[in-house]
């Protein structure tokens, strides 16, 4: 019975770890994810000096500038797969973490910006339904360039 529930247990632990982690940065706060430490455990994919980028050269700027657009579009023709339709143009942050296999590790987005009236916010109901599409998009999606070393890419983008 012992080995039953420490096996039980260490396959919950396994499949939350393995899990692919989509949150808002208040949510990400709340549950005491700390961005500057995922900074620290993740090397910025770009970096004004180079020597503290994973991706140096500019062939491999490149190649990771065309896969981060493509996961965007991909993304865009998920949520429109899926009937996700945005009233206007939304504006957001997101800080995306990656496996050195382009496995997404870690979404942290950002709606509420500076600079962004009230009313261009979208509400409480929409927010979930990104997230809830974002968390099933992420959880089988491969970017499309690979590292030696677990990565970060950040970026603000326009929905619409």
């Amino acid at each position: 019975m012992r080995i039953l529930k420490l096996f039980l247990i260490l396959l919950f632990f396994n499949n939350l770890h393995s899990q692919s982690k989509v949150f808002s940065v208040e949510e990400a706060q709340k549950i005491g994810i700390n961005i500057e430490k995922l900074d620290l455990e993740y090397k910025s994919a770009v970096h004004i000096d180079s020597t503290k980028a994973v991706f140096r050269t500019e062939a491999q700027q490149q190649k990771l500038q065309e896969s981060y657009i493509k996961l965007l579009q991909d993304f865009g023709s998920f949520l429109n797969k899926n009937n996700f339709k945005w009233e206007s143009k939304t504006k957001c942050f997101q800080r995306i973490y990656f496996a050195p296999n382009g496995k997404i590790d870690y979404f942290i987005y950002n709606f509420k910006l500076k600079n962004v009236l009230p009313e261009n916010l979208i509400s409480e109901e929409k927010q979930k339904e990104f997230e809830r599409l974002l968390k099933l998009f992420v959880k089988d999606y491969t970017f499309f360039t690979s590292a030696n070393e677990k990565f970060a890419q950040c970026s603000p983008t326009s929905y619409q």
